[in-house]
């Protein structure tokens, strides 16, 4: 099911104006979806006031700027509204067709991680670094070409009316082409990356409507390549450090435990209104590492408490729902598929981070979706509200 928007533009008549245009029932603004589009701006306007928050004080990374890391934090949220906008207008059954090509380019991102001209930031080589203060995680477009290809191959026959359901060739070739990007990654290794990828897989498959014994198969080979894992000494010791340190805090406090701890005090100490924006002892102090990227959390539940950390979490359900919406509103497999992996995606990254703050999941190294700095997490999950709503502009419309 290809084509052009399903929108009438021969409705958009001269003699209506701008104003007609703008506000017809068939537009695409009024086609768009608030809630989740004011959703997804709020989460970026508290986590530009949070990572002002965890950063301003940081000399050793502001070079004496306290507003250095806002105006990042806000230029990489116009930039990824502006490819919001942009995927919109070019539209999901557009990128269907380009997926060959998005996929080869960011196979090539990844491998090129491998190769000098990637860098190691915070423990993990999984960045390439541009200049100018700025760096490139390809991991984080490899999520958005899986999810891309996996639906463009899944639904190709379904949504042609071929047949009912993928075929189990067909969900070998989605597998394979998931396969090969997310092995180069866990080379890295970036396993909270491969983690997201896995889960994204699994919400992509069973939205397709593939076999349960694939499920069910990917669970099975999911639990013994952890073994694998383990046993083949494929992680770095800092990430089996943090495993140790997730199922006993209490093993190395002033090590591998020291993040979680330090998290638990500052969002223990927030109470139910919090310190206050810029009052919370424990970011003013530095004492949580990494506090503007995988522990923005800490600065909510410290600095504005209970309130500002319920008010995060019900905007990222916000985001699901409307999400979930949307998959459930289109007509056509394909669209099911992209808004499903994009679901689990969110979901998955939302609650390991807020989790591993809270100690009751492992340090993995993922940001907070809209709401943690950097350019690359904020781009690919903006790209993803656009693929988001272009499904449902492009949905029928009723009679």
């Amino acid at each position: 099911m290809t084509g052009t928007n399903n929108f009438s533009v021969s409705r958009y008549a001269p003699e209506r104006g701008a104003w007609g245009r703008l506000t017809a029932r068939d537009s695409m603004v009024r086609r768009l979806d608030w809630p989740l589009l004011f959703s997804a701006v709020a989460l970026s306007f508290i986590g530009s006031l949070l990572v002002w928050s965890a950063t301003r004080n940081r000399t050793e990374l502001t070079q004496g700027d306290p507003y250095a890391f806002l105006f990042r934090h806000v230029l990489n949220t116009g930039i990824g509204f502006a490819l919001m906008v942009g995927t919109i207008w070019l539209g999901h059954r557009t990128l269907r067709g380009a997926v060959p090509v998005l996929y080869g380019i960011s196979v090539v991102l990844v491998l090129l991680v491998l190769t000098p001209l990637g860098a190691t930031i915070n423990g993990a080589h999984a960045w390439i670094v541009i200049g100018g203060g700025f760096s490139l995680q390809p991991s984080e477009f490899v999520k958005i070409t899986i999810i891309l290809g996996m639906a463009m191959l899944l639904a190709a026959k379904v949504d042609a009316g071929d047949q009912l359901h993928p075929d189990h060739r067909t969900v070998a070739k989605s597998l394979g082409l998931a396969v090969l990007p997310m092995a180069i990654v866990m080379l890295m290794p970036d396993l909270g990356s491969v983690m997201v990828m896995v889960v994204i897989v699994l919400g992509v498959l069973l939205a397709s409507g593939a076999s349960n014994r694939w499920i069910f198969g990917l669970i099975g080979a999911g639990v013994i390549g952890a073994v694998a894992v383990a046993a083949l000494g494929v992680l770095d010791q800092y990430q089996i450090n943090r495993f140790a340190a997730f199922a006993n805090p209490e093993l190395d406090p002033a090590g591998a435990g020291y993040n979680t701890n330090q998290a638990r005090i500052a969002i223990g100490s927030g109470g139910l209104y919090g310190a206050g924006l810029f009052n919370g002892h424990q970011t003013t102090g530095q004492f949580v590492p990494e506090q503007q990227t995988d522990f923005i959390f800490t600065v909510a539940g410290e600095e504005l408490g209970f309130v500002g950390g319920a008010t995060i979490i019900a905007l990222l359900g916000i985001v699901l729902w409307r999400a979930c919406r949307i998959a459930r509103g289109t007509t056509e497999l394909y669209g099911t598929i992209v808004a499903a992996g994009i679901i689990a995606w969110f979901a998955f990254q939302s609650f390991e981070n807020i989790g591993m703050t809270l100690g009751i999941m492992p340090v993995a190294g993922l940001p907070l979706p809209f709401v943690s700095y950097g350019g690359s997490s904020m781009f690919a999950v903006w790209v993803a509200i656009g693929l988001l709503q272009s499904i449902r502009v492009q949905r029928p419309l009723a009679a």
